[in-house]
């Protein structure tokens, strides 16, 4: 049944019908009643094994709606969302419950022939959600198509580790200083690396420390935002003594945060310095596998995820360890 109320000055339409829950809000009135109307003959028409001419891109409409702009990487799941949208026009016009396994395995093929198989699997698990919200909550289609679909498989882990030298190098030319605060964006820069090296935390946690986020004497530093907030909420991160050596010199005297630059400013900055340092294929991501693989040597598996905040064994070992088999044996 429909429910249609005046909510600051615009119509909300909320809808229970059949198990099914959905909403929206209108600036009038008589476009509230007809979606409501739209609505409801789709819910109907699914229970009797009907499914409504909805197209894909009203789904993924649809999806940003109401499921998109609740999570905190829905920017990126909007570009994905319009690059579909203009890159398979066709596709993106056909009916939800006429797609065909055989319409995705072309749309998967083309996608190889331009981007690597780990973000044709990025794309993959979006559009596979859409499909599932599509069919459980909105009655639009039936049995996903993805279902039979053959799946590209992420890209193989990177093995990739700074050497000291290299990281020496690249803070020396941002003009990294011993115990001396940051005074150009360039030094903020070298500072975040160094933190990220000594944390393990990723780049948007490093920008996101204030000096009421960390604990000096108690050595923890408390994330109110990260990757996975969603699922497990804010997180503590114990931080080693270098971090906090490091932390104690950036946060003396300051109230809120120490950091002047943006996440954006800082992978850009960060990779001129390392083409200006002639360094290959290194990215300030690369710092967490490094901080991990030190901290491996000194501690166990639980109590790495613990500091990393990783949920996935597996993900931790197989992407974030990269200790080489020599430098193992040179242990045994």
């Amino acid at each position: 049944m429909a429910y249609i109320r005046k909510v600051r000055g615009k119509w909300k339409v909320e809808i229970e019908r059949k198990g099914v829950r959905t909403s929206r809000t209108f600036d009038l009135k008589a476009t509230a009643t007809a979606w409501a109307a739209q609505e409801e003959a789709a819910i109907l028409a699914g229970e009797r094994g009907q499914f409504p001419n909805r197209t894909v891109t009203q789904a993924l409409e649809r999806y940003e709606t109401e499921v998109s702009a609740g999570k905190r990487g829905k920017r990126a799941e909007e570009l994905r969302f319009a690059a579909f949208q203009r890159e398979f026009p066709a596709l993106s016009a056909k009916v939800m419950h006429e797609v065909t396994t055989a319409d995705l395995n072309t749309w998967r093929d083309a996608r190889l022939k331009l981007v690597s198989k780990g973000s044709v699997q990025r794309d993959i698990n979006l559009l596979r959600n859409v499909w599932s919200i599509a069919r459980d909550e909105w009655k639009w289609c039936g049995e996903s198509p993805w279902k039979g679909l053959r799946m590209p498989g992420d890209n193989p882990a990177r093995d990739q580790k700074p050497t000291w030298r290299e990281i020496r190098r690249i803070v020396r030319w941002l003009g990294y200083r011993t115990g001396r605060r940051p005074q150009t964006k360039y030094q903020e820069v070298a500072w975040a690396f160094m933190v990220a090296l000594r944390s393990a935390m990723r780049a948007g946690e490093v920008m996101g420390l204030t000096s009421t986020s960390v604990d000096l004497v108690r050595r923890v530093a408390r994330l109110e935002s990260h990757k996975t907030l969603e699922a497990e909420g804010a997180r503590n991160v114990p931080l080693t003594r270098g971090a906090t050596r490091l932390l104690a010199v950036l946060l003396d005297g300051v109230k809120g945060s120490p950091w002047t630059i943006s996440s954006k400013s800082l992978d850009a900055l960060f990779r001129k310095a390392r083409d200006a340092c002639l360094v290959t294929d290194l990215r300030f991501h690369d710092s967490r596998a490094m901080a991990l693989t030190m901290l491996a040597r000194k501690h166990d598996v639980m109590t790495l995820a613990r500091i990393s905040g990783h949920r996935d064994l597996n993900q931790l070992l197989k992407s974030y360890y990269r200790e080489t088999a020599e430098q193992i044996a040179a242990r045994l």
